[in-house]
């Protein structure tokens, strides 16, 4: 079946390897993020959430932009944009601009990672093979959480905030070199009449990934702060939770592939449920590292199941746009819950934010059974096309 990862080319490790590149910076920022807002900037909790918030809803709004441009530019387009926006992002934390910095560089952010988000996994794909959909999604992912595990130690190593946010940009800038060397095969194709930017086929993906998601600006925005009270765990707990996403993405990304996805769906969540509901309480360091590890492990499998479900059924001009949709509900979700999750944390506590999230995974779960529906390749695929009379 070809699922070893020794029979992937040259060019998509490097592709991976750019994607790591890229989220490394972000990796070595987001941990201090936080505490340099609330802290250094002088910041409140609810200022916290906002600042990690307005993230995903430029992210939102950029995903209707990333897809179409791999689709009718190219993947390394799209990607190149992505990693240009992200460097830009860590020289706006260098400027002595306070929190207005920080927004600015959050904003940056978003928009770039929008963009080397769709393009890197659109991308990978066709290298991979759309029967590989699991598999590569997984690999990129890893990409991802490589970088943004290894971040926190590097972050740490330079000992400052100002440093990490050099480090983002040249990091990105070292990705965008790489890339540039990398050919491209995917010819876009031209594109003619109206096309619908939100179809049927994806409302109920787009949910269950978005509940899935609830819980991330929790642990981006809360983690630290949370286990600072006890035990102060909080930085190891986070590198524990991107490390065993990133194991378990590498090592484990192709079980959709081999198995029912739905298996690997509901057997994610469940696991993210306890994660959650330990968290909550306010747990002992080695408690603690568990349930974040616990936490990442089942958060490794929802995405892929999903996206690959649907990518299976999706023609091959779509693939960018259908990314770039399904991560546009991730963007929304997790940026309504950024900000009610600062609210919680203000009124009610940090023990309150991840009940939150623990409480979304029953949305995650219900929207679950509507995703892993028996449905025709061809039902789907007449959904994403464009609208207008059928020309089949």
């Amino acid at each position: 079946m070809g699922l070893s990862a020794h029979t992937f080319s040259a060019r998509f490790w490097s592709l991976i390897g750019a994607t790591f590149l890229g989220f490394l910076g972000i990796g070595t920022v987001l941990p201090g993020l936080a505490p340099h807002v609330r802290h250094d900037l002088g910041g409140s909790d609810q200022t916290v959430g906002f600042v990690i918030g307005i993230f995903s809803f430029v992210a939102l709004f950029s995903r209707f932009f990333s897809g179409p441009l791999a689709d009718r530019r190219g993947r390394k387009t799209a990607f190149l944009t992505g990693l240009l926006s992200c460097a830009l992002a860590g020289a706006a934390y260098l400027l002595p601009l306070g929190i207005t910095g920080a927004y600015i560089g959050r904003m940056l952010q978003g928009f770039g990672e929008a963009c080397l988000y769709t393009g890197a996994a659109a991308w990978a794909l066709e290298l991979a093979g759309i029967h590989r959909s699991g598999q590569a999604l997984g690999y990129v992912s890893s990409g991802i959480w490589g970088g943004i595990s290894a971040g926190p130690v590097v972050g740490h190593w330079l000992g400052s905030f100002e440093r990490a946010a050099l480090m983002q940009m040249v990091s990105a800038l070292i990705a965008f070199a790489i890339l540039l060397q990398i050919p491209e095969d995917y010819k876009p194709e031209a594109h003619t009449g109206q096309r619908r930017w939100l179809p049927r086929s994806l409302i109920a993906p787009g949910i269950a990934i978005g509940f899935v998601n609830v819980h991330y600006p929790v642990v981006a925005g809360f983690l630290i702060l949370h286990l600072a009270r006890h035990g102060n765990s909080g930085p190891a707990a986070f590198s524990a939770y991107a490390l065993l996403i990133l194991l378990s993405r590498f090592f484990l990304g192709g079980l959709p592939d081999r198995i029912h996805p739905a298996i690997t769906y509901f057997g994610g969540i469940a696991a993210m449920a306890v994660g959650l509901a330990v968290l909550a309480t306010g747990p002992e360091p080695f408690f603690a590292i568990s349930a974040t590890a616990l936490l990442g492990f089942g958060f490794s499998f929802p995405w892929s199941a999903v996206a690959s479900t649907v990518l299976r059924q999706t023609p091959e001009r779509e693939r960018g746009s259908v990314v770039g949709v399904l991560s546009a509900f991730y963007d929304l979700f997790v940026g309504i819950s950024s900000f009610a999750a600062g609210l919680i944390a203000k009124n009610f506590g940090y023990s309150a934010t991840f009940g939150m999230a623990a409480a979304a995974l029953c949305g995650a779960a219900i929207a679950g059974r509507y995703v892993f529906r028996a449905k025709t390749a061809e039902s789907v695929i007449a959904e994403v096309e464009y609208a207008g009379p059928a020309a089949n």
